[in-house]
């Protein structure tokens, strides 16, 4: 789907965009085909994208046979797609908000791959709650402003790294990334964006109970980044309890959490025992 087609779809339908939704269309051939091929989809297999906007990913993800699920939550858009692939009944269109859509579903999504242009506005928190399904997506490929791409990938002590590194990597490994100039874009948006590829692990890092403990700790380590993360711990669990945690994940009580990698808080969520003093939001942690 080429700049100029978007632009006759939109004008036929008096299609005017919404900037909150953050529609940014993805127009660029060259980068739709790196996305697709970052996709591995070889052999077909269900795919899910969120946010299709006027189909121009959509259109690549069905011609390469797989069974496409789409969540999209503007109607006029919903609408313009039903047009455009009237004869493919390999897309499953939903109409909807991705967030309250998969929060209510129960598909098994192990067997999924997500293929998608995410909102900017949304980007984030949807990644961070198919991370924490018990049914995560085998390999979620998508594009994000390059802010967002680069703190996902992020090590300790490096100005990007924080809660998002976190949250996605417990369960995710954070593989190729590929930046892509605003100029890509219909309208272009005010910064660039990339694309990332997140592969599940073969294993989670934390399972069970851990995980509630392994998000309590991280929340609470970045909730004030340049304070002390035995300060902020203490208001949980005990100097007696945190000393032979703190030893056997190598860290120093004078450490803030920007300077402890993903590992150090795998093994404290481990050693640590369960406290429901402080409780946990049912939606997403906060991921600033």
């Amino acid at each position: 789907m080429t700049l100029s087609e978007m632009r006759r779809w939109m004008t036929e339908h008096d299609l005017r965009l919404t900037k909150s939704l953050g529609q940014n269309f993805l127009h660029d051939g060259n980068q739709l085909r790196r996305i697709v091929q970052a996709a591995e989809l070889d052999p077909p297999g269900p795919v899910l994208e969120i946010g299709p906007g006027l189909g121009p990913l959509t259109e690549l993800l069905l011609a390469a046979r797989c069974p496409v699920m789409a969540i999209e939550m503007d109607q006029r858009l919903v609408t313009i797609l039903r047009q455009r692939f009237v004869d493919h009944p390999g897309l499953n269109l939903i109409q909807g908000d991705a967030l309250e859509v998969l929060r209510n579903s129960e598909t098994d999504w192990t067997g999924y791959k997500v293929v998608a242009n995410l909102p900017y506005s949304v980007g984030s928190p949807l990644l961070v709650d198919m991370a924490l399904r018990p049914t995560a997506p085998s390999l979620i490929v998508v594009t994000l402003q390059l802010e967002v791409a680069q703190r996902i990938r992020a090590k300790e002590s490096t100005p990007e790294y924080g809660l998002l590194s976190l949250l996605l990597g417990w369960r995710y490994a954070a593989e190729s990334t590929f930046r892509i100039p605003a100029s890509c874009f219909f309208p272009p948006p005010d910064v660039d964006s990339a694309c990332i590829r997140l592969r599940r692990r073969p294993v989670p890092l934390v399972e069970g109970e851990q995980i509630d403990r392994f998000l309590q700790i991280v929340r609470q380590a970045f909730s004030q980044r340049r304070k002390m993360m035995w300060k902020l711990l203490r208001t949980i669990w005990t100097e007696e309890t945190l000393a032979p945690a703190f030893a056997a994940a190598g860290i120093a009580r004078e450490a803030r959490a920007e300077a402890v990698g993903l590992e150090q808080f795998v093994v404290l969520a481990h050693q640590l025992p369960a406290n429901s003093s402080t409780s946990i939001p049912e939606n997403n942690p906060v991921i600033n």
